[in-house]
């Protein structure tokens, strides 16, 4: 213990002890400088905003800072690819010159998803499917089917897709739905002058439907009535499978129209009468109903019969009987 003490009095020990003091003052200092410089104290920079920027322009303002960056993707079917949509650390954080940036961005290509199967189902259910699969509703278009709202085809890029065909999320599917009015049609019948029940059987014989039946004040007994107005009319030639015909039901149907000009009445001609070969023989008056009387040469019939005699000997003469 007593050479310890002695050896700690020794000049030796003294200037071994300034000298390891002298080293650690270095040390500290040569270590806390050397912080300083690779820290980078006191020096900051402000984290430019690049959120909601294109990937190109948000690397060249982070470039421009002197901050390192690194991109992660995702898919967003509404957001336009490429934009910047998070960034970490956030605008105006300040950090250290060659900090890395996290950005997140809409991918620029975006995934495929196989085609959902969505024909004959109605038009809210495809809806849905296309929803659930990232996939958008385009143009709808409509074509004669007796169902209404239920996709007949669908087509991508102008084409029809079949189901489980690979196709980019967010594509547009354009969709062929029914209009519910057939693709059949037939020709309307004629039910003029039909009851009501014989109209019945013809329409639905045809594939059509009666509509509203209305009748005419006059009519008493319904048994006993007739289809006078047929609406749509035999004129206009063919309808929809499936279309109702509405009627009107009178006592009479209306006369048919004939081949007669307009404003003609046809009246049977007068048959010559065989006494015209004898101008010297008794005509018989003609007379539009029958007469009561028989053997009464003195009637007012009678002068009109002296007449056509006297004219048709004149006739008679002229034609060298």
């Amino acid at each position: 213990m007593s050479k310890v003490v002695q050896y700690l009095q020794t000049p030796t020990f003294r200037k071994n002890l300034i000298a390891a003091f002298i080293a650690i003052v270095c040390l500290f200092l040569f270590v806390y400088i050397g912080l300083k410089v690779y820290t980078k104290h006191d020096e900051s920079i402000a984290v430019p905003k690049v959120k909601g920027l294109h990937i190109s322009a948000a690397i060249q303002a982070l470039e421009n800072a002197g901050l390192e960056y690194q991109i992660d993707s995702v898919f967003q079917m509404d957001a336009k690819p490429g934009m910047v949509i998070e960034q970490d650390p956030e605008e105006g954080f300040h950090v250290k010159s060659g900090r890395t940036i996290y950005l997140t961005i809409i991918t620029q290509v975006a995934p495929e998803v196989a085609f959902p199967n969505i024909k004959d189902k109605t038009l809210i259910e495809a809806t849905a499917i296309l929803k659930n699969h990232n996939l958008r509703i385009g143009d709808t278009s409509y074509v004669a089917d007796i169902a209404r709202d239920i996709v007949l085809d669908a087509q991508f890029a102008g084409q029809s897709i079949r189901n489980g065909r690979m196709i980019p999320k967010g594509s547009r599917i354009d969709l062929v739905l029914g209009n519910g009015l057939g693709a059949n049609e037939v020709e309307i019948p004629n039910l003029i002058g039909l009851p009501l029940n014989e109209a019945k059987f013809a329409l639905s014989g045809a594939g059509l439907g009666l509509g509203t039946v209305t009748y005419d004040p006059n009519v008493t007994d319904t048994a006993t009535a007739v289809i006078s107005v047929q609406s749509p009319g035999i004129e206009k030639g063919l309808t929809s499978l499936g279309a109702k015909i509405d009627v009107t039901l009178s006592i009479t149907a209306p006369a048919p129209i004939t081949d007669a000009p307009a404003g003609v009445t046809t009246t049977p001609k007068p048959q010559a009468n065989q006494t015209q070969a004898n101008p010297n023989a008794q005509s018989k008056p003609a007379a539009p109903a029958k007469s009561t009387t028989t053997n009464t040469p003195t009637t007012k019939p009678a002068n009109n019969a002296v007449g056509q005699k006297k004219d048709k000997e004149n006739k008679g003469n002229s034609l060298g009987f």
